[in-house]
């Protein structure tokens, strides 16, 4: 029984997914842990990034529902590893250990939240915390705007502190170096509802501690500015109207958003009304942590694994923790 790969043309035509996707070939697949993957569309995607060589999966999760998933959709998966667990959560748990004890080089979300995944990913005890905070970010590529932008974070972290911000720019500003440009620094527009500091909003003094922060050195490799509204980090004009002189606003590689309502529903109206495309990933972890969701076009699938492989290459080269 073998189902062919789903039917979407794969034509890459944007430059995001061309540099990403291509610069994997030839690569080693990935040892990838697959959580609980009992509903047919994680099959399919496991079945597609299989395909594209991106990943040799290891699915965790009660067998008897695995196969059930697998015969719904037509896939024979009689060549892949399969562990046993009983539900989600001891699933969860034994993914999280082959990664701490390197049996696997990274995770991938199955038919469990992300919730459940990220609290046997989170605690100490676990193994896989680095030093900087878990956070997520979503490689965008949007057709309107001529180049990739990262945005975080707009799915785990609800509310953060400066600290935590500093933490998550941080992540954001080496995975952008690692998928684009090693050598140099991405523009950071740390995003509030206005240009200009207000103590009344927290988000303005956040934006002006994190500025204070890379002058001090304390985020490495990036070039922060804000607080910066959402049209003078993306729009020159924008920015010129409003005499803001500055190397970051009309030019951002990273978003940061000021908490995860505006992250949320920032990407998701780019993702539905401009049809970008969004890979999800988590970062903070010695590996990374794969997000799909069910509405996930093929591209974007093949891109949230890229991205994996892209980490898992830049970790063993020594160029991050």
């Amino acid at each position: 029984m073998k189902k062919s790969p789903s039917q979407e043309p794969i034509t890459f035509n944007k430059i995001t997914l061309t540099t990403i996707i291509q610069s994997c070939q030839g690569v080693q697949p990935i040892r990838t842990a697959v959580v609980h993957p009992v509903k047919g569309n994680v099959i399919e995607s496991v079945y597609d990034s299989v395909s594209a060589r991106l990943i040799t999966p290891t699915l965790i999760g009660p067998i008897a529902k695995i196969h059930a998933a697998a015969q719904e959709v037509g896939i024979d998966i009689s060549d892949w590893i399969i562990i046993d667990a009983p539900h989600s959560d001891a699933a969860a748990q034994k993914a999280v250990k082959l990664a701490a004890e390197g049996e696997v080089d990274a995770i991938m979300k199955g038919a469990l939240t992300s919730h459940d995944l990220l609290s046997a990913v989170v605690p100490a005890s676990a193994n896989l915390r680095t030093q900087y905070r878990i956070s997520h970010a979503y490689v965008m590529d949007v057709a309107s705007y001529p180049k990739p932008l990262i945005i975080t974070d707009a799915a785990i972290n609800i509310a953060p502190t400066a600290a935590e911000k500093a933490d998550i720019c941080q992540n954001a500003i080496d995975l952008w170096r690692i998928l684009f440009d090693e050598h140099a620094k991405p523009k950071v527009a740390i995003l509030a509802a206005t240009e200009f500091i207000n103590p009344k909003m927290q988000a303005t003094v956040d934006a002006a501690i994190l500025c204070k922060m890379a002058d001090r050195g304390q985020i490495k490799n990036g070039l922060l500015d804000g607080p910066l509204a959402f049209d003078n980090a993306i729009s020159k004009q924008a920015a010129i109207d409003k005499g803001i002189t500055s190397e970051v606003a009309g030019d951002a590689d990273i978003l940061l958003v000021p908490e995860i309502e505006a992250g949320n529903i920032l990407a998701k109206q780019l993702t539905f009304l401009e049809h970008a495309d969004a890979a999800g990933i988590v970062l903070g972890a010695r590996v990374p942590i794969i997000l799909f969701s069910r509405a996930d076009s093929l591209r974007t699938r093949l891109l949230s694994c890229a991205v994996a492989v892209k980490i898992v290459q830049a970790r063993h080269a020594g160029k991050i923790k």
